[in-house]
């Protein structure tokens, strides 16, 4: 290739690069932002530093990417005849550049995890999992959310492989791959990493946080948690409608008496309340459909939610008390709604075309819609009128402050309607939230009970 070539090239690769990245990760909200050509990467010759071969897969990753269907095998084939040790170091800078520029961007452990494992395969979120367990330990625990760590566990994410060799080489091993998959891998990873938006920090990254305990910041009894989380088990196993709707009427009512009774104690003591955020990932099919449920049980505890479409989560902004119940309750109102969904079975018109697609969007949207209205009953039935005088106050106060936290963290939100094309699922769905009498007698709460 001409000087002249080379030197127009160079200039287009750093016009497209972000100032101050020099690993040429693309950069904004939205991921990659450029255009690729057939020479965006070059590997390095052989006996280079680990740090070029890094360099080389990243490039790669932004070229498939971009839609180019060569760049990745390329790559991947002309890499495997380097030294096994550099390339596999390099790999290894590689992950690490782009999982640092991920948690700067407000990903979690566990939204990086659910958002491969459905954007590229299993063995993928492998990586991220041991990537996950590379980079905490890098970290004093003293610098690292609780929050942050509890996800790291609920991952099992643990440092399995040798220190002192690099990663790749011995993942290709243990999964039984050729070192040829095992970069087409990375880069198919890397490249998914690349497209992830920007999102609003939720949790400090590790390195930054001073630890707390999250149970000494909502103040949440474990006792009470234990008891709700029972009821709603019982009512994901009971095969009765009636009896798992009344079962999930009840853990509403006892986790809502509870954080009246909290509320006002904390009001006694001049307690400041906090609004906190979660997300809440969500399986297709009717990813739609199933962000409504978990709105209308956010709603019905106090809590704002934003629906990320493309990707495929819900976003709760509410005191951590309310975040924590709407979590429980969400859970496991998405795996009664789903379970009632597939007993209705499949739908035909009488000319044999299938109706099944819409009977359970439909079916799903009025769950949704007749749930919300009977936890709101039953958060209505959780504390005693003669309370409101001291409760309303408090609970407004409350409501102010996660409004004005959500306008912080999404301020460009867009409300959507939500339309229902299938009559019979509209009434079946509400027929399945609407079977049981959940008129259930208040009951007293402590923390002791």
């Amino acid at each position: 290739m001409g000087k002249r070539n080379q030197e127009k090239r160079a200039a287009k690769k750093r016009k497209r690069r972000h100032p101050g990245d020099d690993h040429g990760v693309p950069s904004g909200p939205h991921g990659p932002d450029c255009t690729c050509d057939e020479d965006d990467f070059r590997v390095p010759p052989a006996g280079q530093p680990a740090e070029l071969v890094g360099n080389a897969l990243l490039e790669a990753a932004r070229a498939h990417a971009m839609g180019d269907t060569r760049a990745a095998a390329a790559c991947a084939a002309e890499l495997t005849a380097h030294e096994r040790r550099v390339v596999g170091t390099g790999a290894g800078i590689a992950l690490s550049t782009m999982f640092s520029r991920l948690w700067k961007m407000g990903w979690l452990p566990v939204d990086v995890w659910e958002g491969i494992r459905r954007t590229v395969d299993s063995a993928a979120a492998g990586i991220v999992v041991d990537m996950i367990a590379e980079d905490i330990a890098r970290y004093a625990l003293s610098t690292v959310d609780d929050r942050w760590l509890a996800q790291v566990r609920w991952l099992g994410a643990d440092v399995w492989w040798e220190r002192d060799r690099p990663y790749l080489p011995q993942w290709a091993e243990r999964e039984g791959v050729g070192f040829e998959q095992a970069l087409l891998t990375t880069i198919a990873l890397l490249a998914a990493l690349m497209m992830s938006p920007e999102l609003p920090r939720i949790v400090p990254p590790p390195g930054t946080a001073t630890r707390r305990s999250t149970a000494s910041v909502s103040g949440v009894d474990q006792k009470i948690l234990a008891r709700v989380r029972g009821l709603l088990a019982k009512a994901e196993s009971t095969q009765f409608g009636a009896e798992a709707e009344a079962l999930s009427a009840k853990a509403q009512e006892l986790m809502n008496r509870y954080a009246f009774e909290r509320a006002l104690v904390d009001a006694d003591s001049e307690r400041l309340p906090e609004a906190a955020s979660i997300r809440l990932w969500l399986d297709n099919p009717y990813v739609e459909a199933k962000a409504n449920l978990v709105a209308a049980i956010a709603s019905a505890n106090r809590c704002r939610s934003v629906f990320y479409a493309k990707i495929g989560f819900v976003a709760l902004v509410g005191e951590e008390m309310d975040l924590e119940i709407t979590e429980l309750l969400a859970t496991s109102l998405l795996v009664q709604a789903t379970r009632a969904m597939i007993a209705e079975g499949s739908h035909t018109t009488r000319s044999g075309t299938s109706r099944t697609r819409s009977f359970r969007r439909s079916f799903l949207i009025a769950y949704a819609v007749r749930v919300g209205e009977r936890l709101e009953k039953a958060s209505a039935r959780a504390h005693d009128p003669a309370e409101d005088a001291r409760l309303l106050p408090v609970l407004a106060n409350r409501s102010r402050l996660v409004d004005e936290t959500f306008q912080t963290m999404f301020s460009r939100t867009v409300e959507r309607t939500t339309s229902v094309t299938n009559g019979a699922g509209w009434q079946a769905g509400r027929a399945a939230a609407d079977r049981a009498d959940l008129a259930i007698e208040r009951q007293t709460v402590t923390s002791g009970s």
